[in-house]
C-alpha cells in the first residue's frame, strides 16, 4: 500500500494542544505515513518530539523555517 504524506499547520496553538492535535492526526494515519507539523510556540520544540517518541513514532527531523516557525517531520509507527 502506498504511504501518504500529511501536513498539519498548528501556528497559533499552544502547548499542550500542539501535541494533542498532532496525536489526533497520527491516529487517523496508517503505519509508515509521514506527517509534517508546523508550529510557532517555542515550548513545542521540546515537548512535541519527546511526546511523539514516547508514543512510539519516529522523528525524522526538525527544521526551523521562516524565523519563528518550526516543522517537525514524523513517521507513524504502529
Amino acid at each position: 500500500m502506498e504511504k501518504k504524506e500529511f501536513e498539519l499547520d498548528l501556528r497559533g496553538e499552544v502547548c499542550p494542544f500542539t501535541f494533542v492535535k498532532t496525536k489526533l492526526q497520527l491516529e487517523k494515519m496508517e503505519s509508515g505515513d509521514k506527517l509534517a507539523v508546523i508550529f510557532d510556540h517555542a515550548p513545542a520544540i521540546d515537548n512535541v518530539p519527546r511526546s511523539v517518541r514516547n508514543e512510539g513514532h519516529k522523528i525524522l527531523g526538525i527544521d526551523r523555517i521562516e524565523g519563528k516557525l518550526w516543522k517537525i517531520h514524523i513517521e507513524k509507527v504502529d
